[in-house]
């Protein structure tokens, strides 16, 4: 048996902020746009990879969220805490100056981490963690 990551999830507070990061920042596709009682699923991925999707959501769509949770989540998203992924390049170094170039914020700067991985981090316009690293 074989079991692969599909697709994660990331909330999105503005969903064409989020598009404009995803696809023209970070170069990957649109694989599915969908809208549903003013709210917008947007489904990306790495060109290339297919089988690798992030689903980038409406925070707290589902409604047995209490209004109380919503308000900590959109805290949370504010903050910078709520959600994240970690990517891989073959050249973070190139990568990084160009999505710096391209007006993404900057968390850090290319750095070697004494765990044995080179890696920078940016913070989508949602406040998602996006860490990449040096692919080995």
């Amino acid at each position: 048996m074989n079991i692969t990551i599909h697709s994660s999830f990331l909330a999105h507070d503005d969903p064409d902020a989020a598009l404009a990061f995803y696809r023209d920042i970070l170069g990957f596709e649109v694989r599915n746009d969908v809208g549903y009682e003013g709210m917008r699923w947007i489904t990306v991925g790495p060109v290339g990879q297919p089988e690798t999707s992030i689903v980038l959501h409406p925070p707290a769509a589902d409604p047995g969220v209490t209004d109380e949770e919503r308000r900590i989540i959109a805290e949370m998203m504010a903050k910078g805490v709520y959600g994240g992924v970690n990517l891989a390049t073959d050249d973070v170094d190139a990568t990084f100056a160009r999505l710096q170039a391209a007006g993404a914020e900057v968390v850090q700067e290319p750095i070697d981490q004494f765990y044995g991985v080179r890696d920078c981090a940016f913070r989508d316009p949602s406040g998602n963690m996006i860490r990449i690293q040096q692919s080995a």
